[in-house]
């Protein structure tokens, strides 16, 4: 099975790994990539920063993000593959998942918002709305 991790860096990131480690689904057999999507920086601060600062700063959040979840995985004897992007996190979530055919995606969920997002965070909510593949969604 392919699985895509949406990875935020949160302690929801934690309870969903834990969780998928409690359950079958969490096995070395299956092919794992974790994605992290940044919010870009207003062009404001990226015309006072230059390009390179920039691109530089979303990588080094990128590994941020990605260094627990690497040895969380590592640990059950999973190497993944990451992937980090820039823009809506809902929006490249789901077409990541899209265009790269995967099976499921796997997220956790924040659990706060407006009315709407009182059972899950926005994010969750739009990828669950845009998404064509299956979504499991951690609490």
């Amino acid at each position: 099975m392919k699985i895509l991790l949406a990875v935020d860096g949160s302690p929801y990131t934690k309870k969903m790994l834990a969780y998928l480690a409690a359950h079958e689904l969490f096995s070395p057999k299956n092919d794992y990539t974790a994605v992290t999507a940044q919010v870009v920086l207003p062009s404001q601060a990226r015309s006072a920063l230059g390009k390179e600062l920039v691109n530089k700063y979303y990588e080094e959040e990128g590994l941020r993000v990605m260094a627990p979840v690497t040895k969380y995985l590592q640990r059950h004897g999973i190497t993944p593959k990451f992937v980090w992007k820039t823009g809506r996190p809902s929006e490249l979530i789901a077409k990541t998942a899209t265009e790269g055919k995967f099976d499921l995606v796997v997220m956790g969920s924040h659990g706060h918002g407006a009315l709407l997002n009182l059972v899950m965070g926005s994010v969750a909510t739009e990828v669950l709305a845009s998404c064509k593949v299956p979504v499991l969604i951690v609490r």
